[in-house]
């Protein structure tokens, strides 16, 4: 059995891919075994996948299920105590895999780390801003704002994801935001202050740019926490401050598009979740 299990899902990037699949086999960290979840794609990902032969397995979805499936097919397939994602636009510097299983063996309570990310838009560099700086620790209320952990610079238990769950496949996009908070509200999630993975973007064909209205998937998982998770009781109203706010935004754009019903739902939306005005919380 390996120690690191890697879960690379893929749609439609046989280049990305084969580049996703090589920064792994370069690893200094040689105890992992390579999970590439085809989902679906049409182009030429199968014949550069069989160039790989038998130093990946290679799982195939007969249709585009999205990358929450993909993921979750991966981690189903995978048989090692941790895990690690990579997306196929991505890639890894040679001591990824190794600083972070060095991280594990030291802090053997801790369930999940991430590494920094060199971000590349377009094919230039790109400076994260103030509001992208990520945080260590306890990173439950900075993370309900945006997602500040990226898939790619993870490492978790397997342990961890049957605490919490797998990716929510109901969600088409945010399904990562989904995750982590359901993680962050109940274990510190670490960073190790070295870049060491490379982040593309700015590609026509990443969820964010065929997506719009993406605080809609951002509210339905903080709904989803709210009626699901184990809050205590300042996650609870931190939470719900947060989903009000979202709500605000979210709605009042649907009322200048003339949706006034869809507008009426999101403005409404944060009350479900408030006690009656007779009830006094309890502490």
């Amino acid at each position: 059995m390996a120690t690191v299990s890697v879960i690379i899902p893929t749609f439609n990037r046989a280049v990305k891919t084969a580049r996703a699949i090589s920064s792994v086999l370069y690893q200094r960290f040689t105890d992992h075994e390579i999970i590439v979840v085809d989902d679906g794609s049409t182009d030429d990902t199968k014949r550069v996948l069989k160039q790989f032969k038998n130093r990946i397995r290679c799982v195939v979805h007969t249709a585009n299920r999205g990358v929450s499936a993909a993921r979750n097919t991966g981690i189903e397939a995978s048989t090692a105590p941790l895990i690690a994602f990579l997306d196929s636009d991505d890639y890894w510097l040679p001591d990824k895999l190794s600083i972070q299983a060095a991280f594990f063996n030291k802090n053997p309570n801790a369930m999940i780390c991430q590494t920094e990310e060199t971000w590349i838009r377009n094919g230039r560099h790109a400076n994260p801003g103030k509001r992208h700086l990520k945080p260590s620790g306890d990173i439950f209320e900075p993370s309900l704002v945006l997602c500040l952990i990226s898939p790619s610079a993870v490492m978790l238990k397997r342990a961890l994801l049957d605490e919490v769950g797998v990716f929510d496949e109901g969600l088409p996009a945010c399904e990562d935001y989904d995750l982590w908070l359901r993680i962050s509200c109940r274990h510190p999630v670490f960073l190790i202050r070295q870049s060491l993975v490379i982040k593309e973007g700015g590609h026509p064909d990443q969820l964010s740019a065929r997506f719009t209205g993406m605080d809609r998937f951002r509210i339905k998982a903080l709904e989803k926490l709210l009626q699901e998770s184990p809050l205590r009781e300042s996650q609870k109203k931190t939470a719900l401050t947060e989903l009000s706010r979202k709500c605000q935004i979210y709605g009042t754009g649907c009322l200048k598009r003339g949706k006034k019903a869809e507008a009426a739902y999101y403005f409404e939306l944060p009350s479900t979740f408030e006690p009656p005005q007779d009830q006094k919380p309890c502490y």
